[in-house]
């Protein structure tokens, strides 16, 4: 078995699932037991700086072997996985030469990974599949990534006669709750940019992601016994339908692709007296998005003038932003990216994220950081699956941008 796949089974056998609903940084303690291993594993790699924060950050340098100046380059995954599905327990199975039919995942459960349901399952005929057992999702989000930068490390410090320059290595907390970057010490990483091994099936590269926002519209009502609610009951409950159904029906997410933005209404805690709406606004284009926005604002406005005053109130934040103009002036890293990803036989596939990663956030705390393949399918739920060799790619291509950036320094 290859280093980087030994990694990731080990890895993904740590529950590190991260909870929204917490207080803590990070959110759940258990995040700091891979945390810890991967600080101990880094140290006996001999990178001597290796460090783990009070908030559960983990950093390390390998420090260049060059005389020349090399960029300084950042690698970075988040230990967390997804609260949508239990992390605990995951019994990982590897299924060899996959010969394009269903996988069972759990024969007693009835529990199938199809092609029927997911038909690019057929595009790794031959390969080796791992999956969990169909009660939990598999963490390939985003250890697949974390296992992918370890492996790449340990080939750079047993193969000391390959040259590179210095390399940062960090693992985040949080990132499935949006909290991965809240106290990332870009000072403290020291590169001059990175990449997230965060991204999908194998030769995705992603430098476009969308803007974000939250919205959380609130409707007052009043409560009256029906039986005499004539003229007197307002129906916070009604009122909130009525809001959601102003917004536009095309704009659902299982209505949009690609470019396409959309309202996503994520939770609705109806009572009569009191009702609240939670979405979330995604957009690639800034402008498109203050248009978001404002429809938002202007639905909350008619409710107010068709109720009364007072009846609805919008609370709307933005959450984070497309990371396009902050990579635009240093294309090269996603350029170089892309010439790695084709030297090692793959086609690249460059689109735009649909929702948000670490390197988002990070490009606009000034350290531009684009998103490389990590090679799983179908995250946060129990169908989760990675190529072996998908994965073994993204070790592959995260040694080449290296060699690429150390041969033009020469």
């Amino acid at each position: 078995m290859s280093d980087v796949v030994d990694r990731f089974l080990r890895y993904v056998q740590i529950d590190t699932q991260s909870d929204p609903n917490s207080d803590q940084f990070p959110s759940t303690s258990k995040q700091l037991v891979l945390a810890n291993l991967l600080l101990d594993e880094l140290i006996k790699l001999g990178l001597d700086d290796a460090s783990l924060d009070q908030n559960g950050y983990v950093m390390a340098t390998l420090p260049t072997n060059c005389s020349q100046r090399v960029p300084v380059i950042g690698w970075i995954a988040h230990m967390d996985t997804s609260p949508d599905m239990s992390g605990t327990n995951v019994k990982p199975q590897v299924v060899k030469n996959y010969d394009g039919g269903d996988i069972v995942l759990n024969q007693k459960e009835g529990i199938v990974l199809s092609p029927l349901d997911f038909p690019e399952m057929k595009n790794y005929i031959g390969q080796t599949i791992i999956t969990s057992d169909g009660n939990t999702l598999l963490g390939a989000d985003d250890k697949a990534g974390v296992a992918a930068i370890m492996s790449a490390i340990k080939y750079l410090v047993d193969h000391p006669d390959v040259p590179h320059g210095t390399l940062k290595i960090g693992f985040t907390p949080d990132e499935e709750i949006g909290r991965g970057t809240d106290r990332f010490d870009v000072h403290k990483f020291g590169a001059d940019f990175a990449y997230t091994v965060d991204g999908g099936e194998v030769g995705e590269l992603e430098y476009e992601n969308f803007n974000a926002a939250g919205a959380r519209i609130t409707v007052k009502g009043r409560g009256v016994h029906p039986g005499s609610a004539k003229n007197k009951m307002i129906s916070a409950i009604n009122i909130a339908i009525d809001i959601a159904q102003s917004i536009p029906a095309q704009m659902k997410p299982e209505f949009t692709e690609n470019y396409e933005g959309f309202f996503h209404l994520t939770r609705f805690d109806g009572m009569l007296e009191k009702s609240t709406l939670f979405y979330i606004l995604r957009e690639h284009d800034s402008k498109k998005f203050e248009w978001q926005k404002g429809l938002m604002k202007k639905a909350v406005e008619m409710a107010n003038y068709k109720y009364g005053q007072g009846t609805a109130s919008l609370d709307l934040k933005d959450q984070y932003y497309n990371m396009k103009e902050k990579i635009l002036p240093v294309m090269h890293i996603v350029e170089t990216a892309k010439e790695a990803i084709e030297a090692v036989g793959i086609d690249p596939k460059i689109i735009p994220v649909r929702g948000g990663t670490d390197g988002a956030r990070l490009s606009y705390m000034g350290l531009p950081c684009p998103n490389l393949f990590a090679g799983g399918h179908n995250f946060h739920g129990r169908f989760e699956y990675l190529p072996q060799e998908s994965l073994e790619s993204a070790k592959e291509v995260i040694l080449k941008i290296i060699e690429l950036y150390t041969q033009r320094a020469v």
